[in-house]
């Protein structure tokens, strides 16, 4: 079987394609090139501090679909969740081989085992000019993952060209004035 392709391979985007085809392409690409039970897409708009999950490819229905609504950056979500602080932080992606082993600096295990249920994952920061754009998040379910250096190195070359599909998104979506708390 022929694996799939190296996901920066992926985003040569068609000029009339829309963001959320471009999007959900490469979730489901990076999904089957990392083997991943789920990846999904936090979008955020830095200018006003809110973001969500909006999008979600998952290797079949019985994995959880996270998929919420907006929400502001003034919740508990970043005194909850050190990820979600470092990516706030602009601080480099997080590989996480194994939820039940990482220290409590790298996540909070409880907040994960409610919120995602996954076992392994990479929050990856979308960036740009110190400013957070999305998160790019393939997990699995049930087992650890070593994610080898080959992985990371795709991961890492995917996000920059990520920067302008979100900005896209973000600029084509109406974000409620009032986000849920």
């Amino acid at each position: 079987m022929n694996s799939p392709a190296h996901p920066s391979l992926l985003l040569h985007v068609p000029a009339d394609e829309a963001p959320t085809a471009t999007i959900n392409r490469v979730l489901e690409q990076v999904g089957k090139y990392l083997d991943a039970d789920r990846c999904f897409l936090y979008v955020r708009d830095p200018a006003i501090g809110k973001g969500r999950i909006a999008f979600c490819w998952r290797k079949n229905d019985a994995v959880p679909n996270p998929i919420h609504d907006w929400q502001e950056d003034t919740t508990d979500l970043p005194k909850e969740d050190p990820l979600f602080r470092a990516a706030l932080a602009t601080q480099p992606s997080v590989f996480v081989e194994d939820v039940e082993v990482a220290t409590h600096d790298v996540l909070n295990r409880e907040f994960e085992h409610k919120t995602f249920g996954h076992r392994a994952l990479i929050h990856a920061h979308i960036t740009d000019n110190n400013q957070l754009w999305g998160i790019l998040q393939p997990c699995l379910f049930g087992q650890p993952r070593h994610w080898t250096s080959k992985e990371r190195a795709a991961m890492e070359a995917i996000l920059p060209a990520l920067v302008p599909v979100v900005k896209a998104y973000i600029g084509s979506v109406k974000i409620p004035a009032k986000a849920k708390k």
